[in-house]
């Protein structure tokens, strides 16, 4: 049994994230990077390291990586220089992964993150690119294994933070910070499920107070935000039984098992040497004007802080709120188009913020994924605006839009849903539930006038919810009272 986190030690942290980018081809090659091809079917001889091949490089994965380094503050270099990665593994065909090493892309770059209503700068040390190694595919049934090498030369940008995180909670923030920036400029899409955005962390303990770093081990196999906080929070634990029992603690990589909540020792950790970079000789370097840096620059979208900041000033929504409807750009981008047509900003969050947001998370999809547009939602928020449905009702239809992708008004004549806002209609109903709940009357009658919500509930359902709440409240106070 592991010991609790003890207090005379703290975690020092430093994440190395790969985003897989979303360019059309590879890095180095013109094949397919679309994900879910049959086995080796994205292949050709570059990616697979045939004798006599050249790579060439791919312009594009050099845009989304100078985006990324200009949405971080980092330093974009104006000369860098591609190295060879030496090392053998059956997944990687050439011997060597194509990377950078000592003249990366960016460097010196930082993220905000905010813990527990306190914010920090979490610093970027370099911003690199480099290609993907295949996929290897073990056999259950028989010691067997099989290679599968689509994903071979996938453009990668590895982006590595300074060892500035100091609670498994300060490195699931700055994940999900860089995974939102990439997604908001719309280089990767973030799906740690297929992997096109991996992490692996570095964690040492050391004495309080003190600023030497302790014996770090690498964690692997995190592939969400959860497995990231456990595995780190079992090392912490496991780190810190061993130093309080005075054993030393190994420098080696580690794999997380998720099903046990426990790291498991996989290899001693490799050291740059270990692989033995060079420059590629088959590759130029990179060169960079700062004509091409402003190109780049001029092409960003808002990123999310500015966005935040924005729609909590120009459309008066709490800072929650804001949070919650740019933690997507395609979210936001929906919220504003429904404004453009129903400018009544807080209505159009609450309904994103509930029933919108119900569904989509419940249903694991993204906003562009459901057939109701911007024109359709804003639609039925008139028709409740304009008193032709109630709220209640409005929720019925929105639920057969998100099925469907039928409009509002088709939905609300075809199942005959239009509010009833007839007085002497409404007068009747309330008259019968008067006469059908005496008990509730003599409480109201008595001074208890919280009663009439249940007086109202009662009309409510004798018109099928399709009397109008504000008439029926006016109509029952009145009758209440003679």
């Amino acid at each position: 049994m592991l010991r609790s986190i003890s207090m005379e030690f703290e975690p020092v942290i430093g994440l190395e994230v790969h985003a897989q980018l979303t360019t059309k081809s590879k890095i180095f090659c013109s094949c397919s990077t679309t994900f879910g091809a049959p086995p080796n079917s994205h292949v050709c001889p570059v990616c697979l390291g045939m004798p006599g091949v050249l790579p060439v490089l791919n312009k594009k994965v050099v845009e989304f990586a100078m985006r990324l380094a200009l949405a971080t503050g980092a330093k974009i270099a104006k000369y860098s220089v591609f190295a060879r990665k030496n090392y053998f593994y059956p997944d990687l065909p050439k011997g060597y992964q194509i990377s950078q090493y000592e003249l990366p892309l960016a460097e010196q770059g930082y993220l905000e993150i905010e813990v527990n209503g306190e914010k920090k700068r979490i610093g970027i040390t370099r911003i690199h690119m480099e290609e993907d190694a295949g996929k290897l595919i073990h056999d259950e049934s028989r010691p067997r294994s099989y290679v599968d090498f689509n994903r071979t030369g996938v453009p990668l940008l590895e982006i590595v933070s300074e060892p500035d995180i100091r609670s498994p909670e300060e490195a699931v923030a700055y994940l999900k910070k860089l995974r939102e920036i990439v997604r908001y400029l719309e280089i990767c899409d973030g799906n740690m499920e297929e992997g096109s955005l991996r992490c692996d962390a570095n964690i040492s303990l050391r004495p309080k107070g003190s600023q030497e770093f302790g014996v770090k081990t690498e964690l692997k196999n995190m592939n969400s935000f959860r497995h990231v906080q456990k595995a780190l929070e079992y090392e912490i634990r496991r780190q810190t039984a061993l130093l309080l029992d005075g054993k030393p603690i190994i420098q080696e990589t580690r794999l997380f098992d998720p099903a046990k909540g426990i790291t498991i020792s996989m290899r001693g950790k490799e050291e740059a040497h270990d692989y033995r970079y060079f420059p590629d000789p088959d590759l130029v370097p990179v060169v960079i004007d700062e004509a091409w840096i402003e190109e780049v620059k001029g092409s960003l979208p808002e990123l999310p802080d500015a966005k935040r900041e924005r729609f909590v000033s120009q459309y008066g929504l709490r800072p929650y709120d804001a949070e919650v409807l740019t933690s997507s750009k395609k979210l936001a981008d929906y919220f504003e188009a429904v404004c453009q047509i129903f400018p009544q900003p807080k209505a159009v969050s609450n309904w994103m913020m509930t029933e919108f947001l119900r569904e989509l998370n419940r249903d694991e999809r993204e906003i562009d994924q459901v057939p109701v547009t911007p024109e359709m939602l804003a639609e039925l928020l008139t028709l409740v605006a304009e008193g032709t449905i109630s709220q209640k009702i409005a929720k019925t239809v929105f639920l057969e839009m998100y099925r469907s992708g039928q409009p509002a008004k088709k939905i609300v004549e075809e199942k005959g849903l239009v509010q009833v806002t007839d007085e002497a209609a409404i007068e009747a109903l309330c008259r019968e539930v008067i006469e059908a709940c005496p008990k509730e009357v003599a409480k109201y009658k008595a001074g208890k006038k919280s009663v009439i919500g249940f007086l109202v509930g009662q009309v409510m359902r004798r018109s099928k919810g399709k009397a109008n709440p504000r008439m029926v409240n006016q109509i029952l106070s009145r009758l209440l009272e003679e």
